[in-house]
């Protein structure tokens, strides 16, 4: 393989990279959950855990992988850190993907 070839070929792997994080991070379900939780309010961890039905540890590191996607935010609120959907992106995506889903995929499931 010359020197040009593996130039480009890991140019154009390095810009797939921001894609595979991006749409990997939405194909988790608890991650999907803690988004559309986070759409109607922001909150802690442990109202998190309550609200989505999984452990402090999955809650943890879902926020962390959202959080440094930008699809959260988290500010401190004393000792508790308060997490917020990124209301600028995500909340719109979210809700034209919910769009999306009524009008073509739920034709789908009810086959």
């Amino acid at each position: 393989m010359s020197l040009i070839t593996y130039v480009v070929n890991t140019m154009k792997a390095k810009l797939k990279e921001p894609y595979n994080q991006f749409f990997g991070t939405l194909a988790n379900q608890v991650r999907l959950d803690i988004i559309k939780y986070l759409i109607t309010q922001n909150n802690n961890v442990n109202e998190i855990v309550k609200a989505v039905g999984k452990n402090q540890s999955t809650i943890s590191h879902s926020l962390k992988r959202l959080e440094c996607c930008g699809f959260v935010t988290c500010k401190k609120d004393g000792k508790n850190r308060i997490y917020s959907l990124n209301k600028k992106t995500i909340k719109p995506l979210f809700e034209l993907m919910e769009n999306h889903m009524e009008v073509y995929c739920k034709k789908i499931i009810e086959k």
